[in-house]
Order: structure tokens, then C-alpha cells, then sequence
């Protein structure tokens, strides 16, 4: 094995065989880093790396399931079996669910809070410090505009969401003096397959907003990482929402659950 100082630094991509965060390796991989795909679906991690490397990057593929209890232990070995090290980590894993609380079921909401919140600062607390030893990399958190509000009829979601922003921007004040930088991107919804496995596609909400491509938020994602950047919030549409966090919670509560009800909903 060589030395520790000849490890190779990899940009980490969580979530990495689809959506955004696929979309962030083929743009990462442009820079001709060293690309790991970490993902549960084998199928998809095939197709990604294929596209990482057709794009200029080297990469590499871990099936790994993030809600067990040693996930991120398996991926700090992989890295080091590979004689590489996490100088980027992308938080791009994750999932959410429409309806109301009182009726989707317990454990898939669990999962939620279990996905979003507790396997991204896992990681994030697991390989921030070597990232703060060697005074480079960093990370990049995928947020959204829904983390900006309470989120009636997608309430864990818009809640975890609400976590990263909070994490991302503390750990981005504490850390940013040793030339680390932590990015939480949030963007408004994006033509990925979520909007469809979190039942959204079919709220008046998701019908209303524009849908961005994956593409164009992973290149400002990228972007605005290597520019040092708190927060990147792609597209007008996005933007203009920000305005809306400004409003008084009362009159947000009820516009936004008008909006994601169902006509089945208590």
C-alpha cells in the first residue's frame, strides 16, 4: 500500500447512479478527478461510470446501501483499499413523500429522516476532518427551495431539508478559514425520477414551477463549490421563491398545503 501522502484525492459522489448527483460526476469528472459512485442500484452505477468516463474521469463504483448501521465505515474502507481519499464529498442521496403525516406510514417517514438527515452528517462529520488536514476540498450538500418553508403534506421532507440548510451553513462559517468549503445547493424541482417515487408529480405545486434540467443544477452546483460559494440556488424561478421565506410563516402554512393536498387528505 503506498503512504498515506500518495493517496489519491476522489470526488465522493452519494446518490451517484442517478439525478442530480450523476449529473454532478459527469461535470466533476470534466476536471479529470478521480470519480466514486456510491449508489444502491448496480444497473445504474454501470451507466454512470460509463458516462464519468466517457467525460475524463476515472471512476469507481461502490454498491452500498447508506441506511446500514456501518455504511459509512465500508466506504471509508473501499476509499482506502484504492489508495484513495475523500477530497470532495457530494450529498446527493436522498428521498421524500407526499400525503399527510398521520397516514404514510411510520417507518417510510423514518426512512427519511434516516436518509436526509442522519447518513449526510455521518459522512459529512466522517470526512470533513482529513478534508480540514490536508486545507483543500470539501463538500457539497444537495439542499432545495423546500428547505426554506414547512412543508404541509411533505412535512419530513421540506423539515430535512430545512437540516441541511442549517448544517451546511454553520459547518460552511466554521470551516471556510482552512480553505474548505461547504456548499449546500437548493434548487426548486428538477426533472429526476424523485418528483415521481414522492408521489409529488401530481401536486399543484410541482405542476406550477418550472422543472430544471439535472444538468444545469449540477453545473452551477459545481460551480459555485469551486467558487467558494455558501449557497447556490439555481434558476429565477428559485430565486423568486426565496423571496416567499420572507413572508410571515401564517401566511406560507396555508398556500403551500393548499397546494401538495390531496382531496384524500384529513
Amino acid at each position: 500500500m503506498t503512504p498515506h501522502n500518495e493517496f489519491r484525492s476522489a470526488v465522493v459522489v452519494v446518490g451517484g447512479s442517478r439525478g442530480i448527483g450523476r449529473a454532478i460526476a459527469k461535470v466533476a469528472a470534466r476536471d479529470r478527478n478521480v470519480v466514486v459512485l456510491i449508489a444502491r442500484s448496480p444497473e445504474g452505477l454501470t451507466a454512470a461510470a460509463a458516462e464519468v468516463q466517457q467525460a475524463g474521469g476515472e471512476a469507481f463504483t461502490l454498491e452500498l446501501d447508506l441506511l446500514a448501521a456501518d455504511a459509512s465505515e465500508r466506504l471509508e474502507a473501499f476509499l482506502t483499499a484504492n489508495d484513495l481519499v475523500c477530497g470532495v464529498l457530494v450529498n446527493s442521496a436522498g428521498y421524500g413523500l407526499r400525503g399527510a403525516a398521520t397516514l404514510l406510514p411510520l417507518n417510510d417517514q423514518l426512512g427519511i429522516v434516516d436518509l436526509n438527515i442522519r447518513a449526510l452528517t455521518d459522512l459529512t462529520l466522517r470526512f470533513l476532518p482529513g478534508m480540514l488536514a490536508r486545507g483543500r476540498g470539501g463538500v457539497i450538500n444537495l439542499g432545495s427551495i423546500a428547505g426554506l418553508f414547512p412543508g404541509p403534506y411533505m412535512a419530513l421532507y421540506y423539515a430535512s431539508k430545512g437540516f441541511v440548510h442549517s448544517f451546511s451553513d454553520a459547518l460552511h462559517q466554521e470551516v471556510r478559514r482552512f480553505g474548505v468549503t461547504v456548499t449546500c445547493v437548493a434548487p426548486g424541482p428538477v426533472s429526476t425520477e424523485f418528483l415521481e417515487k414522492a408521489g409529488a408529480n401530481r401536486a399543484a405545486l410541482f405542476k406550477i414551477l418550472p422543472k430544471l434540467d439535472a444538468e444545469y443544477v449540477a453545473e452551477r452546483a459545481w460551480r459555485g463549490f469551486n467558487s467558494g460559494r455558501r449557497r447556490v440556488v439555481p434558476g429565477i424561478s428559485a430565486k423568486l421563491l426565496t423571496l416567499v421565506a420572507f413572508l410571515p410563516t401564517a401566511a406560507v402554512l396555508p398556500l403551500i398545503g393548499r397546494l401538495q393536498r390531496r382531496s384524500k387528505d384529513p
